[in-house]
């Protein structure tokens, strides 16, 4: 089930992905029809533009700071803070600064 990451062993999630200047990195540990697990990471001022989501996302940032709008409305996130955004409402992530996020969604 799990891939692209170490198993039995400790890890830190926000090191299991690297910045890359001017780009949003992404990193999947797991895809199904039932869950998706994703890292990422975002230069400052990238951004995943305004999109809906088949499953109800749940993100966490694990560094930094980013901008998520959820159907108009503006969360600003810092590390350790979660933020859940319905299914099939619109939303789009921006990087206020350099950022790493966990994205966890529920099918």
């Amino acid at each position: 089930m799990y891939k692209n990451i170490e198993k039995q062993k400790k890890l830190t999630l926000k090191d299991q992905i690297d910045y890359q200047p001017g780009q949003v990195v992404s990193k999947t540990l797991v895809q199904n029809e039932l869950v998706s697990v994703t890292l990422f990471s975002f230069d400052k001022g990238e951004e995943i533009s305004t999109h809906a989501s088949g499953g109800d996302a749940m993100v966490t940032v694990l560094e930094g700071k980013g901008r998520f709008t959820v159907d108009g409305e503006v969360f600003f996130l810092e590390e350790g803070e979660t933020l859940i955004m319905p299914k099939d409402i619109p939303h789009a992530v921006y990087g206020e600064e350099k950022f790493k996020m966990e994205l966890v969604v529920s099918f």
